[in-house]
C-alpha cells in the first residue's frame, strides 16, 4: 500500500514533522524492526577490517574535505 501524501504541496516542516511521527511509531514495537542480513555483513566487514588494523579512520574535517563542492 502506497500512503497518499502530498509530499509536493508539504513544506519542509510538515515533511520533518511528518518523518518524526513515523520514527516515533516506528520504535513503539521495535521488536518488529529487523536489521537486513547486509547490514551485519556490513559490520562484520567493517570489524574485520579494525580488527586486521586495515581501516582507515578520517576526522570530520578530513571528509568534509573529499566533499565535492
Amino acid at each position: 500500500m502506497k500512503p497518499n501524501l502530498q509530499l509536493d504541496q508539504m513544506s519542509v516542516e510538515e515533511k520533518i514533522l511528518t518523518m518524526e511521527l513515523l520514527w516515533d511509531s516506528l520504535c513503539q514495537a521495535p521488536a518488529d524492526l529487523e536489521s537486513p542480513d547486509w547490514h551485519g555483513e556490513i559490520l562484520e566487514e567493517r570489524q574485520r577490517k579494525i580488527d586486521a588494523g586495515e581501516a582507515v579512520f578520517l576526522s570530520l574535517d578530513e571528509l568534509k574535505a573529499r566533499r565535492p563542492q
